[in-house]
């Protein structure tokens, strides 16, 4: 650090992270950031003697000569009692939960926002929050300052989205896209859920003290029972054969037969890539699930699915159009649930409900059951494997054969015995 008047040349002349202090006003100086930007800035002591910084403005916007005359003016400011730094934070507070959300969401986009496993959120996530904020936050609370939000306001938010206080079709960016905002009381715990992490997120950056969010009492969670009969398997089975007959989009009705197979999520089939796959170990690794790192065994039933695809795209379920995911799996489910007359309650969650329940018929346990679906592991071994043993292998085809079975595409003969339940 050097003590000289800060001028054009001292501010060119300053390397990566140097500071140059003026000589003639005590406390104004320059300093360069790692990167080309230079600050001018004021040092001072308020009047509880704390040492603040505060930052002017960058090079640019300001030349010595102005932000030397700024310095002077809160000099003068600052010995009449002022605390330019206090007047910054209070003003900072004032912003809006609008604000707010934008610039939570403009974080998270860049990764600067880190869920509970240190890991920043998938962009399929964000999205999820960019519809909760512009469909429920902003419309309700968005102009509320964020330092004056109570709990009062967040309880209200939470029954308002409950009933349906902003029930709306919106326009969305795809061509003839519309998207039904409904609010129900699912909608309102979890939009409730992410107003709790951006309010944790303001309180980091030092725009409000405490956490409204923290003790409002949701609604409790409707627990999904939802499984298929058998003779809506059987409906399932018809459904995907009509739906092939009519050359609906192949990977979305080789996708709807994967899944009722495997009881994968919807989102981890459809993430699928053929680097993923070790068919000859009936083996599919999957680097970033729900619940992270997983190894998932598949039975000899999805290999036939996959085998019977095409390789020319790295998914192994591409979409129609475009590169990305199949974001229009749900219109091709819908069209393949109606083939089989299935009612709209059958989703591809229940599939997924509905493949654990079945293994739990054959009388596999829950730990079984958790290694097939992929549910969390409870061991801190599962890091280390990196294919399905025997067990699990059978397992699985005891399950997918049932399932065929069900779905009427394989008479196997084949007797299933339920398993003792330990106890």
């Amino acid at each position: 650090m050097a003590a000289r008047r800060v001028g054009l040349r001292q501010v060119r002349a300053l390397k990566p992270g140097e500071i140059v202090w003026d000589r003639a006003l005590s406390g104004f100086g320059a300093r360069r950031q790692k990167s080309e930007a230079v600050s001018y800035f004021l040092l001072y002591r308020n009047k509880s003697g704390r040492q603040r910084w505060y930052t002017i403005g960058r090079h640019g916007a300001w030349t010595p000569e102005t932000a030397r005359d700024e310095a002077k003016r809160l000099l003068g400011e600052i010995s009449g009692g002022a605390d330019p730094v206090a007047d910054k934070i209070v003003k900072r507070n004032a912003a809006s939960v609008s604000q707010l959300c934008d610039q939570y969401l403009s974080d998270a986009e860049s990764g600067k926002v880190l869920k509970r496993s240190g890991k920043p959120k998938k962009q399929s996530t964000l999205t999820i929050d960019r519809g909760r904020i512009e469909r429920h936050i902003k419309p309700l609370i968005g102009s509320h300052a964020v330092a004056s939000v109570t709990q009062n306001d967040i309880d209200s938010l939470l029954h308002d989205i409950a009933d349906g206080k902003v029930k709306a079709a919106i326009k969305t960016k795809k061509l003839r896209g519309l998207a039904l905002v409904k609010g129900g009381k699912a909608a309102a715990n979890r939009t409730v859920g992410l107003l709790g992490a951006i309010f944790t997120y303001a309180i980091r950056h030092r725009m409000r003290s405490d956490n409204p969010v923290r003790g409002t009492q949701k609604f409790a969670d409707e627990v999904r029972e939802r499984r298929l009969s058998d003779d809506e398997y059987k409906a399932l089975g018809t459904a995907l054969q009509k739906a092939h007959d009519a050359k609906l989009w192949p990977p979305a009705v080789s996708a709807t037969r994967f899944l009722a197979l495997t009881g994968w999520r919807r989102g981890e089939a459809l993430g699928l890539r053929w680097d993923d796959l070790d068919l000859s170990r009936r083996t599919a690794t999957l680097g970033d699930t729900k619940t992270g790192r997983s190894i998932r065994p598949l039975s000899n039933a999805a290999c036939e699915v996959l085998k019977n695809l095409n390789h020319s795209s790295g998914l192994v379920f591409p979409p129609a159009r475009g590169n990305g995911l199949m974001s229009g799996f749900r219109k091709f489910w819908i069209k393949i649930a109606k083939q089989g007359s299935l009612s709209a309650d059958v989703t591809p969650h229940v599939l997924r409900h509905s493949f654990a329940s079945l293994a739990a018929d054959l009388g596999y346990s829950e730990p079984t059951i958790a290694a097939l679906v992929g549910h969390k592991a409870r061991s801190t071994t599962g890091r280390y494997i990196h294919s399905a043993d025997a067990v699990l292998l059978a397992a699985v085809d005891a399950v997918a054969d049932r399932t065929s079975e069900l779905m009427g595409e394989r008479q196997t003969g084949k007797v299933f015995q339920l398993r003792p339940v330990a106890r």
